[in-house]
């Protein structure tokens, strides 16, 4: 689905989540070109969101990747294969801690991990046609290589890397952080923050989603329920977490 919403003289273009009560959120879907920060703890659903992004970008025939640098692929198609997804379409991107891609290997040492400079030059390697949808997982583990001013211009040399090089249309950034704090660096680098929370209401937890920021756009700024189901996430706009 690809909609448009007008703001004042400009004409910005949506891409649809693949969900569609976040959708509703989100007043139409993302814009399109834009990057995006998901967060949330462990279990949350982060990979599953950021995955349904990507399968609902392919569908419309678009170029998808998923970098992954912590989960193998074997062990993420496993996973997403359980939820019926088919990942045929989507470019994966192995540089977890087990990757023996030949280009990573030739700048890093396996042990030392890589840091977020060497991260974006192999990335400038790997992806040598545009791509329109790209999702990185998880950016959390750069934080602790490096000091908050260096990563803070890596991250958007990074963003700045998929509006540049590789295409000359803007790529669509989905981020996905593990931080659990409310108000952390990366959500001043993106243009729109999606949390995935778990809240307790009458001594049970539920999950939530709360959409943070969208940068020129409105949004429902209300925490939402959310499941995690055998067919992905579901998002319920129209309930609140008490009504669960």
């Amino acid at each position: 689905m690809l909609n448009t919403w007008h703001r004042g003289d400009s004409l910005l273009e949506r891409i649809s989540t693949g969900i569609e009560g976040l959708d509703v959120m989100l007043k139409g879907g993302l814009i399109k070109g834009r990057a995006y920060l998901i967060k949330g703890g462990p279990g949350s659903g982060k990979t599953i969101l950021s995955m349904q992004i990507l399968l609902e970008g392919a569908k419309r025939g678009e170029k998808v990747a998923y970098v992954t640098l912590m989960e193998p692929e074997d062990k993420l198609r496993e996973n997403m294969s359980a939820l019926g997804f088919d990942l045929s379409k989507v470019n994966i991107i192995d540089l977890s801690p087990t990757s023996d891609h030949p280009i990573l290997m030739s700048v890093i040492e396996p042990e030392k991990g890589i840091d977020l400079n060497t991260f974006r030059s192999v990335l400038e390697n790997i992806l040598v046609e545009a791509v329109d949808i790209i999702a990185i997982d998880p950016i959390t583990m750069f934080k602790a290589m490096m000091p908050e001013t260096q990563y803070r211009a890596g991250i958007l040399r990074l963003i700045r890397l998929f509006r540049r090089k590789l295409g000359s249309k803007s790529a669509t950034v989905i981020l996905i952080s593990s931080s659990l704090e409310l108000v952390d660096i990366d959500d001043y680098l993106v243009d729109g923050v999606i949390e995935l929370r778990t809240v307790e209401v009458g001594g049970r937890i539920v999950r939530a989603l709360k959409i943070v920021k969208m940068r020129g756009s409105d949004f429902d700024e209300v925490l939402r329920p959310y499941r995690i189901t055998n067919r992905g996430i579901e998002v319920y706009p129209d309930l609140s977490v008490s009504e669960v």
